[in-house]
């Protein structure tokens, strides 16, 4: 029985042709325009590029973040708002206004001068820390890929297995202990604890990259594998270095600030944000934005670096990138 017979039966219906032909005709239209859309995705093409959009404003402003508290670190070195050293009793605990926008700490000092040069501190040692572990986790995680399987590199990777076995606040802590308090100290005991981690990811990338066609051209060309590890497999595992760089530069701030907050870091008269966070740990009731401020600016700086190595690594790993139409 044909499917247009129920039609037909009732009072003025659409007789059993047309209804048939008009079936056909929407069937038709509604194939023709699941093809249009498949075909020319305009919608996605356009949800595409407004993600793309707003992927280049967040880059800009994860950048903006963290260099905010660049810029205003090498500031400090030729202008703060009031002397980080001068106390003024008579102005203590005073709240943020036109005259001290952070406010004055217990001693009258003004928190936003100490927070310009707390930051030059903090990423200084930060900085230099990461140096340290990159200058000496990279070369040794090149060695041992380039003598996989060998006693080199069971040695270095059972001394990164040490090293790991234990938190790295509490090596730091150690190693400052032992060694006295200081910023020099904390740079080293900072250091320390990122030499294995540069060594491991350096081993890991270079490994996967041994077995290449490029490098396996190298070696019957002649060349030795620390000549090979320089020109060939540290150019291919820059990237992952700079990004792992950005996240251990945070944690460096981080560490610098704990061993600061328990009087193992930077010490006094240079200002410290872990520094400003323990001498305020008495007084937040009466003063809340004696530690609100410090502890701001280390979520913020933390922040901004981590989310500028998430969009470092979204710009340099191929994998990541948005293919535009």
């Amino acid at each position: 029985r044909s499917s247009c017979a129920p039609a037909s039966r009732r009072k003025g219906a659409t007789p059993p042709s047309a209804a048939c032909s008009r079936t056909a005709s929407c069937a038709y239209g509604a194939q023709l325009q699941r093809w249009f859309r498949e075909t020319f995705p305009v919608s996605m093409v356009s949800s595409q590029l407004g993600q793309e959009e707003h992927r280049v404003d967040v880059r800009f402003l994860r950048a903006c973040g963290a260099c905010c508290f660049l810029a205003a670190a090498l500031l400090s070195y030729v202008w703060t708002p009031y002397d980080t050293e001068a106390m003024q009793i008579a102005n203590r605990l005073q709240t943020p206004s036109a005259a001290h926008w952070f406010g004055t700490d217990h001693f009258g000092r003004d928190i936003l001068s100490m927070i310009m040069v707390g930051a030059r501190t903090s990423i200084a040692v930060a900085l230099v820390a990461v140096g340290i572990g990159m200058g000496a986790g990279v070369p040794l995680g090149l060695a041992a890929a380039a003598r996989h399987g060998g006693w080199l590199d069971e040695a270095i990777m059972r001394m990164n297995d040490l090293v790991f076995a234990f938190p790295s606040l509490v090596i730091a802590i150690l190693i400052t202990a032992i060694l006295g308090p200081g910023a020099t100290n904390a740079i080293i005991a900072i250091g320390i604890f990122n030499i294995p981690v540069f060594a491991r990811l350096s081993r890991g990338a270079a490994l996967s990259l041994w077995k290449r066609e490029f490098i396996l051209a190298a070696r019957v060309a002649g060349k030795t594998a620390p000549r090979i590890s320089a020109e060939h497999i540290l150019p291919n595992i820059a990237n992952l270095l700079i990004v792992q760089g950005t996240i251990q530069f945070s944690l460096g701030i981080l560490a610098e600030a704990g061993l600061s907050y328990v009087g193992l870091g930077a010490q006094p008269p240079i200002p410290s944000w872990g520094r400003m966070l323990a001498d305020a740990q008495t007084m937040v009731a009466l003063a809340p934005h004696v530690a609100i401020m410090p502890g701001l600016a280390i979520v913020l700086m933390v922040l901004g670096l981590n989310l500028l190595g998430d969009g470092l690594r979204d710009r340099l790993d191929p994998r990541l990138r948005v293919v535009r139409a």
